[in-house]
């Protein structure tokens, strides 16, 4: 594509948001609003000024007019949607130039369009918005158009990219990478074999993080000696249903195969040994040979994409069981891991039943944490180690927790000597100041995640890339290519260089060949931001989320949810809970039911804010997720407090 071309492009994308208005009618937005507040040093060479243009197109965006346009149509092929909308659905014989098309995307097609990510005040489905970096990227990987299927070094970068960025998300999830860190150096014939000596490093480092395996120790000892971590693994998706399917996917595999090796049911022949899985051989030949009744997924008010990946691997939605703690709804109940985990010993003689553990960070109504410390999670672990129980996380959204530094927590803060001191005395968990509040619940609801064996997260929500990204990550790289390697096509295999280093061609380790660069969004924007930059932004977003609690809390014309917890008979031990525990997502309720009913559509037609319904114990609730990067706590604070009380007045 020549200069002329691109700037083509450019120039067509400038007229076209030039006259489209946002969501927002009032046109109260600061230009400042797309400024994060940390920037790191030595970020992208222009980036500021990338960003002072952005800043300029958005706020022509929220001021202009859409200019009125009339066209000719025939009634036959015209296709009108609820908004009136005209489509023209001929396909043309002859060439039209691009202002045309522009004019009528402007004026036919971009003013239906909702505005959900562009808004610092969509607060309905957990929808990010897209970083002036993650944009500039988003805008290069279309230009350059890559197909990531193939790792092909010697041609294109893209690939390699695609690792480190997976690796920088590591680091910003504070994963440790000896486990999840994904791809590595290949070693040569002539270097000494150190594979088997860091093996065994990593799995000592693994056993001392989760502690010493009570209960029967043959079943792990076997099941370690022949199933070992193979090195991290990691791969991006089109979100985090795509990410839940892949665990669930390599949870089957996982459960299936130590079954199969316990009732010592493998072939005879070493090479089909060395391949027999359930990627290979099919779900039923393994459950014949392993004696297996079912397979389950053990879980605590999951999102709906556990259910939906349930039924795409084979394993059902009717077999997606709850293990919810009766006292708290959202955490993991011990003693009922524990005993559906022990069905995998068939005491009833009815046959096996294997278990696939999904811990929720960060429950979709509620923005809560299925375990509440490390110390929990260890205990999962050593159940789940005991009775062969593969565990994933999904944490769309509640992964972005561990982004805060553990010490926030406990009211350290950030900085050494005199700081410090300062900054840990206006932090305080018991404070009746919610701005002094720390992150410790937060921090211990995402504390152990790391000792899984696999995690789903979304880019496309709190990091603020554009859709679709989501991410994938697993401590058991060679059951990815198990279960999703793409076979022995020719025109492929004889493409795949013998580079020397270990990553995996994409095509192997998910469920697409043909996919897009989703990576150069995500490696722009956190090369641009940093963990500084993120760590900023997630406190914003939680500083609003608690500024909200608190004012609905103060006002008796609302309800909280949820209304149980460790303060449930002290009105202000529970208030003082909500708000420690409140992460990115209130969930609420108007008190009187009858202005309940329609509160979340009333307050979607001002047009000011927009927020989604959802059902809580049985009534109509209110949700708001703040997850946009643009967020001003003291102003958006303010526009949600007033629409609220033009909305109930």
């Amino acid at each position: 594509m020549d200069n002329t071309s691109l700037a083509t492009i450019i120039s067509t994308l400038q007229t076209i948001l030039a006259t489209t208005p946002l969501l927002d009618r009032d046109g109260d937005h600061d230009r400042d609003r797309r400024d994060l507040r940390v920037l790191p040093v030595g970020g992208i060479p222009d980036l500021e000024t990338f960003e002072a243009q952005s800043r300029a197109q958005a706020q022509a965006i929220r001021t202009a007019a859409i200019t009125a346009t009339t066209r000719q149509s025939n009634n036959e092929t015209d296709i009108r949607n609820g908004n009136d909308t005209k489509f023209d659905s001929r396909l043309r014989t002859e060439f039209d130039p691009l202002t045309h098309l522009a004019t009528h995307l402007s004026t036919d097609i971009i003013p239906f369009l909702n505005l959900s990510s562009l808004s610092p005040n969509y607060y309905g489905f957990v929808t990010g918005g897209a970083t002036p970096a993650a944009l500039l990227g988003e805008f290069l990987a279309s230009v350059f158009d890559q197909s990531l299927q193939v790792h092909l070094p010697q041609e294109t970068i893209a690939t390699t990219l695609e690792v480190v960025a997976l690796n920088q998300l590591v680091r910003l999830f504070r994963l440790p990478e000896e486990e999840w860190g994904v791809g590595g150096r290949r070693r040569s014939k002539t270097e000494p074999d150190t594979e088997s000596k860091t093996r065994t490093e990593t799995e000592t480092g693994q056993q001392q993080r989760r502690g010493s395996v009570s209960g029967s120790g043959s079943t792990t000892t076997t099941t370690a000696a022949r199933i070992k971590p193979g090195g991290g693994g990691g791969t991006f998706t089109t979100g985090a249903t795509a990410s839940n399917v892949l665990g669930l996917a390599l949870g089957r595999e996982y459960v299936l195969r130590r079954a199969v090796e316990q009732k010592g049911a493998l072939p005879d022949d070493p090479a089909v040994e060395t391949n027999y899985s359930c990627g290979e051989h099919g779900i039923a030949e393994l459950m014949t040979q392993a004696g297996v009744r079912k397979i389950q997924v053990l879980t605590t008010l999951p999102h709906s994409s556990i259910a939906k990946a349930a039924s795409i691997v084979g394993i059902g939605r009717k077999n997606v069981v709850s293990i919810n703690n009766p006292k708290d709804p959202l955490q993991i109940d011990l003693e009922l891991l524990e005993s559906e985990a022990r069905k995998i010993r068939d005491e009833s003689g009815a046959g096996a039943v294997l278990s696939i553990l999904v811990v929720s960070a960060g429950e979709v109504n509620t923005g809560r944490f299925a375990t509440d410390s490390r110390e929990t999670m260890v205990r999962v672990r050593r159940i789940c180690d005991e009775y062969g129980v593969w565990v994933h996380v999904d944490g769309a959204f509640g992964l972005f927790g561990r982004v805060l530094k553990p010490d926030e927590g406990e009211g350290e803060g950030e900085a050494e000597g005199a700081a410090a001191t300062t900054t840990a005395a206006v932090v305080d968990d018991n404070s009746d100041d919610v701005d002094k509040i720390g992150y410790s619940d937060i921090i211990r609801g995402v504390d152990g995640l790391e000792l899984a064996d696999s995690i789903t997260s979304d880019c496309h929500k709190l990091l603020n890339v554009p859709y679709d990204c989501g991410v994938f990550f697993t401590r058991h790289k060679t059951l990815n290519e198990a279960v999703f390697g793409n076979g022995n096509a020719a025109y492929l295999t004889s493409m795949a260089s013998a580079s020397s280093d270990q990553i995996q061609s994409p095509l192997n380790i998910g469920i697409e060949n043909s996919r897009r660069f989703r990576a150069l969004p995500v490696y722009c924007t956190l090369m641009a931001y940093g963990v500084e930059g993120y760590r900023d932004m997630l406190k914003r977003q939680i500083g609003l989320a608690r500024r909200v609690t608190r004012w609905l809390l103060q006002d008796e014309r609302f309800e909280v949810l949820p209304t149980s917890g460790e303060g449930e008979n002290d009105t202000a031990g529970r208030e003082k809970e909500l708000l420690r525990k409140t992460f990115m997502v209130v969930l609420f309720r108007v008190r009187d039911r009858n202005k309940n009913k329609d509160f979340v559509k009333n307050v979607n037609k001002t047009g000011k804010i927009y927020l989604t319904g959802t059902v809580w114990e049985g009534e109509s609730a209110a949700r708001i997720a703040v997850s946009n990067w643009q967020v001003d706590v003291e102003k958006d604070t303010k526009k949600i407090v007033d629409t609220f009380d033009q909305v109930l007045k």
